[in-house]
């Protein structure tokens, strides 16, 4: 399903990445563990095409994602590739039910399909009760969970997070 072969990132002197060869099966938890500054979010960065790497390929179904450009490559991010990041990245002016909805927006979907799917995701993650209040209005692991469902929104073939539960509780 998401092969990188032979990824190098360099940024200017500094090697971060040397000759990485991954291959993630549909279906599968893969972790990528390391001591911090190792490349792991550089490489997931790369995987998931939001950083391109110095040398080396990245395939998806055996299609070479560095071939896309443009509105295709947004496209194929938006609808295949759900995102965590390490810091969840919301948008202030927005609710968390908005933040969660604008992928889905994004890809063409209708308002009220995308919200009710939004809402979902939030009760399923414990927030519906917090949908209408904005990121500052929420605690950090509340925040998290709001990119967690943003990230399931468009149901992507595959989820790639960058230290997702720092801000988590175990439960």
């Amino acid at each position: 399903m998401l092969k990188g072969k032979n990824i190098y990132k360099s940024f200017d002197n500094l090697e971060v990445l040397k000759d990485i060869n991954i291959e993630i099966e549909r279906g599968k938890i893969v972790s990528i563990v390391g001591k911090s500054g190792a490349g792991k979010s550089t490489l997931l960065y790369i995987l998931s095409t939001l950083d391109k790497a110095t040398n080396g390929e990245v395939l998806f179904d055996n299609k070479k994602l560095d071939e896309l450009k443009g509105d295709d490559l947004s496209n194929f991010r938006n609808k295949k590739i759900g995102f965590i990041f390490q810091f969840h990245n919301l948008l202030v002016e927005f609710t968390a039910l908005e933040n969660v909805c604008l992928p889905a927006f994004i890809a063409g979907t209708n308002r009220k399909t995308a919200e009710e799917k939004g809402l979902a995701l939030l009760e399923l993650l414990g927030l519906s009760n917090r949908a209408n209040h904005k990121p500052d209005e929420l605690s950090g692991g509340e925040q998290q969970r709001v990119a967690v469902a943003r990230a399931l929104i468009n149901s992507p073939s595959i989820v790639l997070a960058d230290e997702p539960s720092g801000n988590l509780d175990s439960k």
